[in-house]
């Protein structure tokens, strides 16, 4: 499938906001036709994929709310 990737081959980014003292930690993974969102403290849990377009619009919602 064009655009597809591979699990294994994806690099995850934690989140800048994400904390080492136990809160909230989110990791992105980007491949060109899909975005992966997932709890960097349960690795083997449930991901998230979106479209960019998505995460484009999801990204620019939460910067809005937070101004």
């Amino acid at each position: 499938m064009a655009g597809s990737c591979v699990e294994v081959a994806i690099t995850w980014r934690k989140s800048s906001y994400s904390s080492g003292e136990g809160g909230q930690r989110v990791e992105v993974a980007a491949c060109p036709a899909t975005v992966h969102v997932g709890d960097s403290k349960v690795p083997a849990g449930p991901r998230l994929a979106v479209s960019p377009e998505a995460w484009s619009r999801l990204v620019q919602d939460c910067q809005g709310s937070l101004s």
